[in-house]
């Protein structure tokens, strides 16, 4: 559970960064590079102290060894075999955390720290399901209750009378909540198959590649680079790396179904906190009877 404590902590600090820059007028584009320029360049340098490349030892072909792992439920891959892995599927991840950063730093000016918080976090739901269909992660009864309190303190802080009427649907809100989905399941699909000793090769190949991806539209897009930009982006890049890397740890040692609901939930409920703490932000009622079915939810999940 410590390992998720500070997942979440991590994941909140991004939204209340973000929170300090909304009203200036920031380049999404250049904060974002260097985000994950910071962020590839401390995984690449916990990959050397590692020394996680030397003696590999290869003694099975990749896919050979992956048809192995798939068959079963209790193998993983080797060394060699998870530093592949690590390359492939973070290769392919670095588009949606690219995608998903980009939508978040876009919402939180259009929509507020609180609600894209939320949305970012309800995209819990796809590695949830996922893990559900393709790996029986089922929890336990008790533990199905404080799941399903812990979505509703998500969807509390959402619903509003007026876009509940309306169906109201916001654009960027989806497209946020589909790709931060597919980021975090990206996350469970490298945990699951690959050591947890190499999961810095995979977060190094998400954010480099999501690095590359970003500095292409900024170049594209001819934006200004400023230094406070920058200065932003490094803030953000360690704790959106090391967010990550906590939660490979959690997914480790905890069900899925219970890993992502509590860590949506509680970054939530820290961005409120902090919000009221640091900004002096009204908490509402709505997100005071969130924080509380939180609790409840985190008390009933560890039991």
């Amino acid at each position: 559970m410590f390992y998720l404590f500070l997942a979440t902590l991590c994941s909140a600090s991004i939204a209340l960064i973000f929170k300090y820059t909304e009203n200036s007028d920031t380049n999404r584009y250049v904060i974002t590079s260097a985000n994950y320029f910071m962020a590839f360049f401390a995984s690449l340098l916990m990959i050397f102290r590692k020394g996680l490349f030397v003696d590999l030892g290869i003694r099975t072909p990749f896919l050979e060894e992956l048809g192995q792992v798939f068959s079963s439920d209790h193998v993983v891959l080797s060394q060699y075999g998870s530093v592949i892995w690590g390359v492939l599927i973070g290769s392919v991840a670095g588009l949606f955390f690219f995608l998903s950063f980009i939508f978040y730093q876009k919402s939180v000016k259009e929509n507020g720290v609180g609600l894209s918080g939320t949305f970012a976090k309800l995209g819990i739901l796809v590695p949830m399901v996922f893990s559900i269909l393709l790996w029986k992660e089922l929890p336990t009864l008790l533990q199905w209750v404080g799941i399903v309190i812990s979505i509703c303190s998500i969807l509390i802080v959402n619903l509003s009378k007026v876009s509940s009427d309306r169906l109201d649907f916001n654009k960027t809100l989806i497209l946020l909540f589909l790709f931060g989905g597919m980021a975090e399941f990206s996350t469970k699909i490298y945990q699951k198959y690959g050591l947890n000793d190499y999961k810095d090769v995979f977060l190094f190949m998400v954010f480099l590649i999501a690095f590359f991806i970003s500095t292409y539209y900024t170049l594209k897009l001819k934006s200004k680079i400023v230094a406070s930009d920058i200065w932003i982006g490094f803030a953000v890049g360690i704790p959106n790396l090391f967010s990550s890397y906590f939660l490979i740890l959690a997914l480790d040692s905890l069900k899925t179904s219970i890993v992502f609901p509590l860590y949506s939930a509680g970054s939530i409920v820290l961005i409120n906190i902090g919000g009221w703490l640091l900004y002096k932000e009204r908490i509402s009622g709505r997100n005071k009877l969130a924080i509380v079915l939180t609790i409840i939810a985190l008390v009933l999940i560890n039991l």
